[in-house]
């Protein structure tokens, strides 16, 4: 199986094959790395390469991927390059408005980018509180806040357009 997989704006092709024994045989951008897996629970990975064990988590969205590794998080893209969608997706030029939404419900504490700022892809635009947690929504390409839809103070569900990058 090969996948391009974009970690926090880094694209990198793993390569996965199961050998004999059952593990993992993995390539990330050509280099070899051997690793044991398990899956522990739904969106719970354990892992052990080098002898080191990671415990990883997916937190899927109404929009995005996220990977816990341990307390760090990763915004991840998953593309399969054989894939019809992943080929297109991969040539579109990212032109045209595009929107930056809340992936899980929460109140909007902060704007960071108001409307008419220059952002960079992904350069954070508003904060929403989730659980007692400040989630940074960053913005999906580099361009020109057009709009910010959300009001701070207001509560927002999953899903719901913040703010409009162009």
């Amino acid at each position: 199986m090969t996948y391009d997989v974009t970690v926090d704006g880094k694209t990198m092709r793993v390569e996965l094959e199961r050998d004999d024994a059952g593990r993992w045989l993995c390539k990330l951008d050509g280099k070899k790395v051997v690793a044991d897996a398990v899956v522990t629970s739904p969106y719970v990975l354990s892992l052990i390469i080098d002898g080191k064990v990671y415990e990883v988590k997916r937190e899927p969205t109404a929009t995005d991927l996220h990977i816990w590794v341990g307390s760090a998080r990763y915004d991840v893209e998953l593309r399969d390059p054989r894939a019809y969608r992943s080929r297109r997706a991969a040539a579109d030029s990212g032109a045209g408005p595009k929107k930056v939404v809340s992936p899980m419900p929460g109140k909007v504490l902060r704007i960071l980018a108001p409307a008419g700022t220059k952002v960079a892809a992904g350069q954070g635009v508003v904060v929403v509180e989730a659980m007692k947690m400040q989630n940074e929504i960053k913005s999906p390409k580099a361009g020109v806040v057009q709009k910010i839809v959300a009001q701070e103070g207001a509560t927002v569900n999953a899903g719901e357009v913040l703010a409009i990058v162009e």
